[in-house]
């Protein structure tokens, strides 16, 4: 019987994306992302559940979820589920499932607070475009968009 781990997501960042680096220089983010259910229960009273997501990006993914994605972002991720295992401080084995995102779109405006765009942007995940690095790489495309004044243009993203 065959199989199918495919998981696809839109929600909302609930902080700025966080990179750190491999030994080998390889970029990884992990970013949390809310998706919300609503209804009306039988009395008539609106209902809400949030649900909170794990996401990893890998390479040249996870700098650009670094350099355009920021807390309230509205965004598309499509992965598959992985759960690894690691040891807490005290040597206890712990698990953590979490979406290893493969295509990621972002769905709004940079600080567009839910405004739809022009429509989406992507980004496609491919282990062959990750560039050799040493230590911490640096960045190609000048500072980071903090330090260089207002953010990009729609049109000036490179994706």
């Amino acid at each position: 019987m065959a199989s199918l781990n495919r998981v696809m997501i839109i929600g909302r960042l609930g902080k700025d994306p966080e990179v750190r680096y491999t030994k080998d220089g390889t970029a990884v983010c992990n970013l949390r992302i809310a998706t919300s259910d609503q209804w009306t229960d039988k009395s008539g009273e609106k209902q809400e559940k949030t649900e909170w997501h794990a996401v990893v990006l890998w390479g040249r993914q996870a700098e650009i979820a670094q350099q355009y994605l920021q807390k309230g972002r509205l965004v598309y991720v499509e992965g598959s589920l992985q759960t690894r295992k690691w040891q807490d401080q005290n040597g206890q084995d712990k698990y953590t499932t979490e979406i290893k995102g493969q295509i990621f779109q972002m769905l709004d405006r940079a600080g567009g607070g839910g405004r739809d765009g022009d429509g989406p942007r992507s980004e496609r995940g491919d282990r062959s475009e990750r560039p050799e690095r040493s230590d911490r790489p640096s960045r190609d495309s000048g500072p980071p968009p903090d330090e260089s004044g207002p953010p990009p243009d729609e049109d000036d993203i490179p994706f």
